[in-house]
C-alpha cells in the first residue's frame, strides 16, 4: 500500500489545482488537504508542501473543462469557495472520478461523492444570489461606495462581474468582514484589497467621520418611507423569512424600522 500524504497549500483554487497535478503527476495516497492555518498533524501520513504552479494549474482547468465543460468547471470552483471543513480532498475524490469514468456525468446522484459536490455548489450560488440582491452601499467622505458583507460562504470572486457591471459609473469597496479582505473598484478595475479597521467604527452608518451627510439623511429618509409604507395587519414574517432571512437583515437600510 502506497505512504499516506498530507499535502499543504496556500488557500487559492490555482493553488487546489496545483495539489490535484501533483497528486496524479506524482501518484500520490492523497488523504487530506490543508492550507498551513488549518493542516492537521497524522503520524502516520506524510507532509508535502504544494507551492503555486500556474501551468500545472492551467493543464488541470483545461483537462476538467475538456471532460465536464464550462458548467461543470464553474461547479467545482463554487464547491471550492464553500470552504467547508475537507472539501479539498472530497472535490480530489471527484476529480479522480471524473478523469477516471469514460462517460462521467455531474447528475449521477446515486454516487455519494456527486451528490455532495452538487449541493454544496447549489448552497454557494445561492449565497452568491442573495448577496447580489442584498448588499447596501454607503457613500463616505472619500465619495466611495463601501459595503460590508459576511457571507456563510467565500463569494466575493464570484460577485465581481455582477457589481463591475452594475455600479461600473461609481467607486466602491465590497468588504468581507469574516475573510478580512474585499473588492475595490476604481471604475477601470476591481483589485483584492485589506484594510486594517481598528474598531467597527465603519459598521456604524450614522457616524459623520466616515460616511457623508447626505448619505445618512438618504438613510433616515429611507427608513422613514419604509416604515410608511409598511401595512402592520399585513405582515406575514414566516413568507418574508423564505425571501429574505433574517441572517442578511443587516445589511438592509430598511430593517431597522421592519423590526419596529
Amino acid at each position: 500500500m502506497k505512504e499516506e500524504t498530507i499535502l499543504i497549500y496556500d488557500g487559492s483554487y490555482k493553488g487546489f489545482l496545483s495539489c490535484v497535478f501533483s497528486t496524479f503527476e506524482q501518484k500520490l495516497n492523497v488523504v487530506g488537504i490543508y492550507t498551513e492555518s488549518t493542516t492537521q498533524r497524522n503520524m502516520f501520513a506524510k507532509a508535502l508542501s504544494i507551492q503555486t504552479n500556474l501551468e500545472e494549474a492551467k493543464r488541470v482547468a483545461l483537462g476538467l473543462k475538456r471532460k465536464v465543460s464550462a458548467i461543470g468547471c464553474r461547479q467545482i470552483f463554487f464547491t471550492f469557495l464553500s470552504e467547508l471543513e475537507g472539501i479539498e480532498l472530497l472535490l480530489l475524490q471527484y476529480i479522480k472520478l471524473v478523469f477516471k469514468e469514460e462517460k462521467f456525468s455531474r447528475k449521477d446522484f446515486g454516487n455519494p461523492i456527486v451528490l455532495k459536490i452538487s449541493q454544496t455548489s447549489k448552497m454557494v450560488s445561492r449565497e452568491k444570489h442573495r448577496m447580489e440582491a442584498f448588499v447596501r452601499f454607503q457613500l463616505t467622505k472619500d465619495d466611495i461606495f463601501f459595503a460590508s458583507i459576511e457571507p456563510d460562504f467565500n463569494v466575493l470572486p464570484i460577485i465581481l462581474k455582477h457589481f463591475e457591471s452594475r455600479y461600473a459609473d461609481q467607486k466602491w469597496i465590497i468588504y468581507d468582514l469574516k475573510r478580512n479582505f474585499g473588492l475595490f473598484y476604481n471604475l477601470q478595475e476591481t483589485s483584492y484589497i485589506n484594510l486594517n479597521f481598528k474598531s467597527n467604527e465603519h459598521l456604524n452608518s450614522a457616524n459623520t467621520s466616515i460616511y457623508s451627510t447626505s448619505e445618512i439623511d438618504f438613510q433616515k429618509l429611507w427608513q422613514e418611507y419604509f416604515k410608511s409604507t409598511n401595512i402592520k395587519s399585513r405582515k406575514n414574517m414566516k413568507l418574508h423569512l423564505q425571501h429574505v432571512p433574517k441572517r442578511y437583515w443587516k445589511y438592509l437600510t430598511e430593517k431597522s424600522s421592519w423590526q419596529n
